[in-house]
């Protein structure tokens, strides 16, 4: 048999990577990372108010940069060889379109207009939106959030919208729909981007726009008219039916086949989350706890539906059929800030010094401060009278989603020094961990394995040592620096019917594990007895 490839794109919060996988061997034959260009200068943005927005500009020159760069590294022969793409996306990532599908911010008319781009998962802008859904879904005939554990964040698709329409006269006037990230860029590499007819993840769809085989759908109509009459009418003009990421969401299109030097016979697949398909890529199978560490987490679980499917799982971020693989629920947890903890004391350290030094001497700080503070925070001694720090500087993911809470440090004094805050924002993210790992467990889901992906797993030794003790659990880290990417292969190898199941796709091209961080007993001990100063610190702050 000829060798045969799929490349997978993964859309990360910076950047977009493009990884060609051979779906035989699973070896790598090319990758590039395209870094978002607005992005990058911080345009449409506004940290003060939790206002995060991404240009749709941004996604097509990324997608075809990133592609183009990874053939242009591949061998020759590779790019006649390419039989399939997918697509993962952050998420909640929605964007407002016309009638052709065509997000508002590639029309002149809304090109500056933050409203009329895409708003990227970590924009907190609609939190009393989100109190509103929960609000009305608690005391409506049918609680909408009962897959959601719940909660509705205000991370999600129908919170983000329904400020949007709120705040923007224009917008709302001119946005037939509204699409996921994930299914536009998939879409737009079929040349079908019509929002009525286009191919809408399940993923996406279950774990945050409340879709369920059990509601017929999306929400009804009534439901979302009470919640606001801007929302009359709009359920009509989204989906009706969801497909899972072994589908395929057409043949690419002749634009795009000769923009990147491929054929029309390339299958592209129904795109879904990064997080799901980097659980896929990092081998994930029934019980198995995927971390995705890297600015935020995100968490995925997998189980059987006839073991698992009858249980409601409170507080996470949904439990879906097929959101991670066809025929297994999908369990969806994670934290609003994990890296970009770390990032935000780096930055609180470095900031005097580039004001009074200058950008060289602080950049040149930047890069070494954080491997720098963990060897000091390695050597520290771990005692029951250690700082106690919440890491909810970007509010609470899960379990119990609420993105108002901020973050704490607790028992400073006069002798606290940096590596003694670092260390305790480190535990702090790794006592968020614990209470979502606990959440599982107490709800009748077992754990039989952790495995970990993402920047931080695969960069900082401290911080993974720290994990592994505080969840006293074996962690093993995916070789692969590119899960989410190779995860996206596998689906696009399912999806041109390469290999028939994703299991199958994962035993041919999956790449193992290269690390494991095992639990120390004495380290584990006094964890535990923090870890419940954590608890008690969460309560105080949070009024409870």
């Amino acid at each position: 048999m000829n060798n045969q490839y799929v490349i997978g794109v993964d859309f990360g919060t910076d950047s977009v990577r493009a990884l060609i996988v051979n779906t035989q061997t699973g070896e790598a034959a090319g990758t590039h990372v395209h870094e978002y260009a607005r992005w990058k200068k911080g345009l449409y943005c506004d940290p003060a108010v939790s206002q995060f927005r991404q240009h749709p500009l941004d996604y097509l020159e990324g997608l075809e940069q990133s592609i183009k760069g990874a053939l242009a590294k591949a061998p020759a022969d590779v790019r006649q060889q390419v039989v399939g793409i997918s697509i993962d996306t952050t998420g909640s990532t929605p964007g407002p379109v016309d009638e052709t599908g065509l997000p508002l911010a590639l029309r002149p008319d809304f090109a500056e207009n933050p409203n009329g781009m895409f708003i990227l998962w970590k924009d907190h802008t609609a939190n009393a939106e989100a109190d509103e859904i929960n609000n009305l879904a608690h005391h409506w005939d049918t609680d909408y959030t009962k897959y959601v554990g719940g909660i509705y964040s205000s991370e999600w698709f129908w919170a983000k919208i329904l400020r949007t329409l709120r705040v923007d006269e224009a917008v709302r006037d001119k946005a037939f729909s509204w699409i996921e990230h994930c299914d536009w860029v998939s879409a737009v590499l079929t040349g079908n981007t019509n929002p009525l007819t286009l191919r809408r993840s399940r993923c996406a769809a279950g774990h945050k726009a409340l879709w369920h085989s059990e509601f017929d759908g999306l929400p009804s109509n009534e439901f979302l008219t009470k919640l606001d009459p801007l929302l009359d009418g709009l359920r009509d003009r989204l989906f009706h039916d969801t497909y899972t990421a072994d589908q395929a969401m057409g043949n690419l299109s002749a634009e795009w086949a000769e923009k990147l030097g491929l054929s029309t016979d390339v299958v592209i697949g129904v795109g879904a989350f990064d997080a799901h398909m980097g659980a896929i890529g990092a081998e994930i199978e029934p019980y198995a706890f995927v971390r995705i560490i890297g600015t935020s987490t995100c968490d995925i679980l997998m189980a059987p539906n006839d073991e698992i499917g009858h249980r409601l799982i409170r507080g996470i971020c949904g439990q879906v059929d097929g959101s991670v693989a066809p025929g297994m629920l999908g369990l969806e947890a994670g934290q609003s800030a994990f890296g970009d903890v770390y990032a935000w004391f780096s930055r609180l350290i470095t900031k005097p010094v580039r004001e009074l030094l200058g950008d060289e001497a602080a950049d040149a700080m930047s890069q070494r401060l954080i491997p720098h503070l963990s060897e000091q925070a390695a050597t520290l001694p771990i005692t029951e009278n250690d700082l106690i720090a919440l890491d909810w500087i970007n509010g609470r993911r899960t379990p119990d989603a609420n993105h108002t809470l901020k973050g704490a440090i607790a028992g400073l004094n006069l002798g606290t020094d940096a590596a003694r805050v670092f260390k305790s924002l480190v535990e702090a993210t790794a006592f968020g961990s614990r209470s979502i790992v606990d959440r599982f467990v107490e709800e009748g889901v077992p754990i039989k394995k952790v495995i970990a992906i993402g920047g931080v797993a695969k960069k900082s030794p401290f911080v993974m040592q720290t994990l592994a003790d505080v969840l006293n659990k074996p962690i093993q880290v995916a070789s692969s620096d590119q899960a989410c990417a190779l995860g996206a292969a596998m689906c696009a190898s399912v999806a041109a019917g390469v290999h028939p199941t994703m299991e199958a796709a994962q035993q041919a091209m999956g790449s193992g594990f290269d690390a494991q961080y095992t639990p120390r007993p004495d380290q584990v001990a006094i964890y535990e007895k923090l870890y419940q100063k954590y608890r008690k610190l969460g309560a105080f702050v949070e009024g409870r």
